[in-house]
């Protein structure tokens, strides 16, 4: 085991890196094959984002795609220049809500049984996002989920290491031409460069208003509250606040869309991956961080080849037992049947939308305390 910097490097932090493959491995994939986005931009941004959060954190502080710009964006096949567009706004945004202090009066808002709410819904939309991803293959994710499972109960062998070997045998198996592409893998060495003079003011609107600002709640609640809540909840020696939370969310934005990038966020659920396999420290995100770099720098023109060792159901398995990790959080809601159903009602209300949830959690707690009504 070695210490760095606040942060722990073994075989723990190397498997709990690995956490978050569920949702990083498929928005990429789908930026770089269906918008045509340079594989060496979108993953250079994500490698220095990861190993900043994991040194400034010292948490395993996740760096996630943003959501809804990546589907939206991916569903309507648009260009590059309107994703930067959105992430260059994104930025702009966090950074004035966290550097006004602004962002303290919203968190104010958010009571436990709301947070929880929004951690509840996330944590069940990730368990039902993995099933969905399980379904073409249910033999393999069955295998996969009892082994993983079997594994929690010890530390000495990672659960993580044993489910990617066990999904990288699978995908040579299932395609033994796989092998062979693998071993004409070639290194080229590639430097990123600036792509943020490509952004034209017509792309940076559109992707302000189409993408960007249908993003903001979802980030409020999952990306700034939430994790932040997450956090301290875990880590209680290592506290953030939400407003340090804005200006890092700030700053990555901005270090992505200069290089050709795509929006990114924290994440409530991301965080629980990395703790469900192992991760402890920032140790986690740097080794991932440095992993994506590498394969960034070196690799980038078989970025799709390299993802494709990891078949989709094991992806699958990685983002249910995220899911019930994170879910499993708002065990320490209390007895009070009050809390209790502003935390169902918001997570159900999460299931379909994460920022109409954070304002329906908040009106309903409100409506509670206040006695106008019962429950």
């Amino acid at each position: 085991m070695v210490w760095l910097l606040g942060n722990k490097f073994d075989r723990l932090e190397f498997a709990g890196a690995f956490g978050d493959l569920g949702t990083l491995i498929p928005f990429v994939v789908a930026y770089i094959t269906i918008n045509k986005m340079d594989p060496l931009g979108v993953l250079f941004g994500f490698g220095v984002a990861k190993i900043a959060m994991g040194l400034y954190y010292r948490t395993p502080f996740p760096v996630q795609p943003m959501k809804v710009i990546g589907a939206a964006a991916i569903a309507g096949r648009v260009p590059a220049e309107q994703i930067w567009g959105a992430g260059l706004f994104t930025a702009f945004f966090w950074l004035i809500l966290g550097a006004t202090g602004a962002i303290t009066w919203v968190a104010k808002l958010a009571t436990k049984p709301v947070v929880r709410g929004i951690m509840l819904g996330l944590g069940l939309s990730f368990i039902w996002q993995g099933v969905g991803m399980m379904k073409g293959a249910p033999v393999i994710a069955a295998a996969a989920l009892i082994l993983t499972l079997l594994l929690f109960v010890q530390e000495k062998v990672p659960a993580m290491l044993v489910l990617l070997a066990f999904g990288i045998a699978v995908a040579f198996i299932l395609n033994p031409a796989l092998a062979g592409e693998v071993a004409k893998t070639s290194i080229h060495f590639k430097l990123p460069y600036i792509t943020i003079g490509r952004l034209d003011f017509g792309s940076f609107v559109t992707g302000t208003l189409v993408f960007a600002i249908p993003q903001i709640p979802l980030s409020l609640g999952n990306a700034i509250i939430a994790v932040t809540a997450e956090n301290n909840e875990l880590f209680p020696n290592r506290k953030v606040s939400e407003r340090k939370a804005c200006i890092t969310t700030a700053a990555m934005n901005f270090g992505s869309t200069i290089f050709g990038g795509v929006p990114q966020c924290h994440g409530a659920g991301g965080m629980a991956g990395h703790v469900k396999f192992g991760a402890k420290t920032g140790g986690a995100l740097v080794i991932l961080g440095v992993i994506v770099m590498i394969i960034a720098l070196f690799f980038s023109d078989s970025v799709t080849l390299i993802f494709s060792l990891f078949p989709k159901a094991i992806l699958g398995v990685i983002l249910f037992y995220a899911g019930a990790e994170l879910a499993s959080i708002v065990k320490d809601i209390g007895a009070d049947k009050r809390d209790v159903y502003v935390m169902v009602v918001t997570a159900g209300a999460a299931l379909f939308n994460m920022g109409v949830a954070f304002v329906i959690g908040i009106v309903f707690s409100y409506i509670i305390r206040k006695g106008w009504t019962k429950v």
